[in-house]
């Protein structure tokens, strides 16, 4: 093994003789014609040096080298013939002389040929062998600036990462902050506004508390959504939804806040809306309010209009406000985190320039679209489009309302919070006493580890945040000591702990944000315990009370067999359309199509071909 220049590194000998395309870079000078070219280059003037260097002189050089072994080679051969012919050559010497001399231009002129031949390969490889180096160095060129390049941007790479995880730690604090008093606000507004003792009027005015402080929320969540979508961690919540409903609630809302600065608010539904959607109430709520609440903020007079128009499954929102309009250079970047236009320093109006980056981002996420239209002095156009399924009679009959639960069958359950704001625990405890449950608290994890064995709960209401000993070294401790073994939730404020990777095996549903709802509280505590409620007596409706069961009505056999073959294939969209067409024949047909809408929504198959035979056994029956 031996060092080589051009590999930079150890190679063997065989490999080194094998490889002729370095030129010897270990040994310089070394060939034989390099060496003789240096000792020409010694012995000739210096102008005679690109004569050597080229073609020409190396086919000359070398021609010097031939042409006098070719004559000496010829000569001796003449000579050995003249020898062999002895006293007989002086009468053929002549001719003889002739054929050498004609056999000597001969292997003169294709040693000529050769050596010409032996010069143009000679510098075409050293030719090709120069222009390898050079495209060699150039790859490596460019392979040195790719490393710098990469090294760049992992650099960049780094340094954004550092700055994801400041902006992360920064709303994750704020957002902890935030979450702490409002859980006590909407804790407490949810128990006044279910307490019967309340008037109505201040139970209303415990609504309004409750749904700013929802609002404010959503807005506090709103940038954490941005993180959330950036990062892929944004997942939708479609459940049914009474649409004309929901967007009452919102024309309520800000239609106020238009009246208090003396703008008319208009609201506008073009044809019928459907009853009932599926969709995910909390992020078409933050997309309406978002445009919404910039058209009321930015228009210093005139109107603010919401149009609403329902089609084929899709739901056109458009908002148009008659305030100063957008130019087209802040058009072009409204979209845009934290971009305010000159409108908005016009007018001296807050804002974060947050609201239409989290709207765009939402509607990108539900599969809609965007746009906006506007000119500076000439007000603005919203236009959202979203896929909004329309939900049938069978569907929306899911759709129970939730009646309050006063308590629940079977022995005491106890519960330990464990939380260090007092104002957290004793909402709990306001919570849950009243249903039945007997409640301790624990202020710190320490007094967690000292209270859980002599108090033995079934369940445990973990706090994350909490000076000296924290809620994840709590559990383990609990649960490495055999203290308890009872279900835990988290309820922490901070919302990027939640469905995060943990040791304890606490599932992402068993997170529980703050501010508490306590429809989800009570949710998960009946799952975990298994509970049987007892709910407050709600008034049956009129139409329960008086309906009596009546027979199905079957359509003919025909229509029957038809709408068989579609539960066959199992194509839903098929037996819609089979069952509207059942609908159209004959109104008495009413009962049994509402039935087979109500199982094909479930998906319950086999139930509907069980009742297609009974009808096509009863069609038999009555047949001729």
């Amino acid at each position: 093994m031996a060092a080589c220049p051009a590999y930079q590194g150890r190679i063997c000998s065989l490999c080194c003789s094998l490889d002729a395309r370095c030129d010897d870079l270990c040994k310089p000078h070394a060939r034989v014609g390099e060496q003789w070219t240096a000792l020409l280059e010694r012995l000739l003037p210096d102008s005679a040096r690109p004569f050597l260097e080229g073609g020409l002189g190396h086919y000359l050089l070398l021609m010097a080298v031939v042409v006098p072994f070719l004559a000496f080679l010829v000569g001796l051969l003449y000579y050995q013939e003249m020898l062999a012919l002895g006293t007989a050559g002086a009468e053929l010497a002549a001719p003889l002389r002739e054929s050498f001399l004609r056999a000597f231009a001969v292997l003169l002129l294709v040693s000529g040929i050769v050596v010409w031949w032996l010069v143009l390969t000679h510098k075409s490889r050293q030719v090709a062998q120069e222009e390898s180096n050079r495209q060699t160095e150039l790859l490596m060129r460019e392979i040195d600036s790719h490393r710098r390049t990469d090294s760049l941007l992992q650099q960049a790479k780094q340094s954004a990462d550092q700055a994801n995880q400041a902006k992360s730690r920064y709303i994750t604090a704020i957002s902890h902050e935030l979450r702490t008093p409002l859980n006590s606000i909407l804790g407490y507004a949810q128990i006044l506004e279910g307490d019967a003792a309340i008037p109505d009027n201040r139970r209303q005015a415990v609504g309004v508390i409750r749904k700013s402080g929802e609002h404010l929320l959503s807005l506090i969540e709103g940038t954490l959504d941005i993180a959330r979508i950036e990062g892929g961690k944004l997942s939708l919540d479609a459940r049914p939804l009474e649409l004309a409903e929901f967007l009452a609630e919102i024309v309520g809302m800000l239609e106020l806040q238009a009246r208090a600065k003396g703008l008319a608010f208009r609201y506008e539904v073009i044809g019928e809306l459907p009853a009932r959607v599926r969709a995910d109430a909390r992020r078409l709520r933050q997309i309406l309010i978002n445009i919404l609440g910039n058209a009321v903020k930015f228009t210093p007079r005139g109107a603010v209009t919401l149009r609403v128009r329902y089609q084929s499954e899709m739901a056109h929102f458009e908002i148009e406000d008659s305030g100063p309009g957008i130019s087209a250079d802040d058009l072009a970047r409204i979209f845009e985190p934290f971009a305010r236009g000159s409108a908005a320093s016009v007018g001296a109006t807050g804002g974060t320039g947050l609201g239409l980056t989290i709207a765009k981002m939402l509607t990108d996420l539900m599969g809609g679209e965007l746009t906006v239209d506007s000119t500076a002095g000439q007000g603005s156009r919203f236009r959202v489009r979203l896929f909004l399924p329309q939900l049938h009679a069978a569907q929306a009959e899911q759709m129970q309302p939730r009646v309050k639960r006063i308590g629940y069958v079977g022995v005491r359950r106890r519960i330990l919070s464990v939380d260090n704001e007092a104002a957290d625990r004793e909402l709990l405890v306001h919570l849950l006493e009243p249903l039945g449950f007997q409640m301790a608290q624990a202020a710190s994890g320490a007094e967690c580890l000292e209270l859980a064995p002599r108090f033995r709960p079934h369940l445990i209401f973990m706090d994350l945040a909490m000076p000296g000993m924290d809620g994840w070294e709590t559990l383990r401790r609990l649960r490495a000591g055999g203290l308890v073994d009872a279900d835990v939730a988290i309820i922490s404020a901070n919302a990027f702990e939640q469905g995060g990777d943990n040791d304890l095996g606490i599932a992402a549903s068993d997170f529980i944000t703050k501010p508490v709802r306590v429809d989800e509280l009570l949710d998960w505590i009946g799952r975990r315990l298994g509970l049987d409620w007892v709910n407050a007596e709600a008034p049956p409706s009129p139409a329960a009370a008086t309906r009596e069961p009546t027979p199905l009505h079957y359509p003919p056999a025909e229509a029957l067999r038809s709408l068989d073959e579609q539960i066959e294939l199992g194509y839903l969209r098929g037996i819609q359309k089979q069952l509207d067409a059942i609908e159209a024949l004959d109104a008495e047909h009413a009962e049994f199509v509402e039935v087979m809408r109500r199982l094909a929504a479930q998906f319950q198959f086999d139930p509907m071909r069980e009742i297609l035979r009974d009808g096509l056994t009863e069609d038999r029956r009555n047949g001729p």
